[in-house]
């Protein structure tokens, strides 16, 4: 008889959900999530709605045990144009401060919702990512994109500070401190090639396997240690902010942790049986 799980009340199901304004789906296995920005008339612009059911899933995904990476994409060729202008720009022009430091506090709860997941996202980018929607490209974890994508933080061309969302932290970490400032200031295009150049984009591929070579990383990726690879994802957020020394101790902890799993035992009994070990994620 097999023993009730303790950790099951804290568990939430997500093969089956669905959500308003954006796709969802799983993999059979149950193993990869898929968003999809789903507005192609428009290029998949973002709503108050949109950014906030976002962030719940993002937050959501610390529950979701079975899965182990996500894929986040745009539909119709384009990625995602950023906030509305009329749904979103135009609304806000017309809040008092205390509406709009909720809205912008709101808006970076997602960007904290999609570092803090243990899962790590794939993008998966074509056409447009502009605004909120380059940003979007930015929180991700790896990124790729088609050598037709363009992206833009282009919060200056409206009136705004490049300072959006964690543009100011996270860019520079990305593609250093000069070529950020220069997209931030400006509000200019940054063409695939020179993302992939400067680091933004792990690789450029053909827009007809664009979605299909992002989920064979993400499967990749979901077929790997997940305990261990949530871990690394946690201290490449964490370290950010510590001394080396303080590192290599959070270091040793989290490997020790990760060296009493029995992903750890089995990585060895597979290596020494010269067979490929099975990762369950414990």
């Amino acid at each position: 008889m097999t023993p009730p799980d303790p950790m099951a009340a804290m568990r939430r199901p997500f093969a089956t959900r669905t959500f308003r304004h954006f796709g969802w789906e799983t993999t059979p296995d149950g193993r990869v999530g898929v968003i999809t920005l789903d507005r192609p008339e428009r290029k998949n612009p973002l709503t108050f709605d949109s950014y906030a059911e976002l962030r719940d899933l993002f937050r959501d995904l610390v529950y979701a045990s079975g899965l182990r990476s996500i894929v986040l994409t745009g539909a119709g060729g384009n990625f995602c144009s950023g906030g509305d202008v009329f749904e979103i720009i135009d609304p806000l022009t017309k809040m008092a401060v205390p509406e709009l430091l909720a809205f912008t506090r709101m808006t970076g709860d997602l960007v904290k919702a999609m570092r803090g997941c243990p899962q790590p996202i794939i993008a998966a980018v074509d056409g447009v990512a502009a605004g909120g929607g380059a940003i979007l490209a930015m929180a991700a974890d790896i990124r790729l994109a088609t050598p037709r994508a363009k992206t833009a933080f282009l919060f200056t061309r409206v009136g705004l500070a490049g300072c959006d969302m964690g543009a100011c932290a996270i860019l520079p970490r990305i593609i250093g401190q000069g070529r950020a400032g220069e997209l931030l200031y400006t509000g200019r295009v940054m063409t695939a090639e020179e993302g992939e150049r400067w680091g933004f984009y792990n690789a450029l591929v053909p827009e007809a396997t664009l979605l299909a070579e992002a989920k064979e990383r993400a499967a990749a990726l979901a077929n790997g240690p997940a305990f261990a690879h949530a871990m690394t994802k946690t201290m490449l957020q964490q370290e950010w902010s510590v001394s080396v020394d303080q590192a290599l101790e959070m270091e040793a902890q989290a490997q020790a942790l990760c060296m009493g799993t029995q992903d750890f035992r089995r990585a060895f009994e597979a290596f020494a049986a010269r067979t490929t070990p099975a990762f369950e994620g414990n």
